[in-house]
């Protein structure tokens, strides 16, 4: 196996990886909008008319990115806009931490106030930079294999 082989089945695990994360993520935002509102409106950041329009906009996002993401179709601009989306939820949870507030971030379901010691402010940190090491390795390096970007690649003489 070649360098480039091995980094493009690297690369392509990173993509179908974070597809998963995007999918399930926004499957279950969009399966439970009142829990995403909550969730949402607990972080108290955003003026309460907008609440409703990003706790309705996020899951569809989510699930669009996934989509993108698993059959590879824009891999670097998909890539570049889940990492501007990992940094605000990365920025999100740091400001509540900061703040004091108790909350649940509702990343994956749930969301909204819990009892004091019940967050898990770091672990979910770690979690949202890990995935966006993902994001970056393919906003880097987009190229995989199994993805539509290849087909479309070298039908455009690329």
């Amino acid at each position: 196996m070649t360098k480039g082989t091995a980094l493009d089945l690297v690369g392509t695990l990173f993509r179908l990886g974070l597809a998963g994360v995007w999918l399930v993520s926004g499957w279950v935002k969009a399966s439970d909008p009142n829990q995403t509102y909550i969730a949402v409106h607990a972080y108290d950041v955003l003026p309460s008319g907008v609440v409703s329009v990003v706790a309705g906009a996020m899951p569809f996002l989510e699930l669009a990115l996934g989509v993108l993401l698993l059959v590879g179709l824009g891999t670097r601009i998909t890539a570049a806009l889940s990492c501007l989306v990992l940094l605000a939820f990365v920025a999100a949870v740091a400001q509540s931490w900061a703040r004091g507030l108790s909350i649940d971030c509702g990343c994956f379901g749930g969301g909204g106030q819990v009892a004091k010691g019940d967050t898990r402010y770091p672990q979910e940190i770690a979690r949202d930079i890990g995935f966006l090491v993902l994001a970056v390795w393919l906003l880097v390096r987009p190229r995989t294999r199994l993805a539509v970007d290849a087909v479309v690649g070298r039908r455009g003489g690329v």
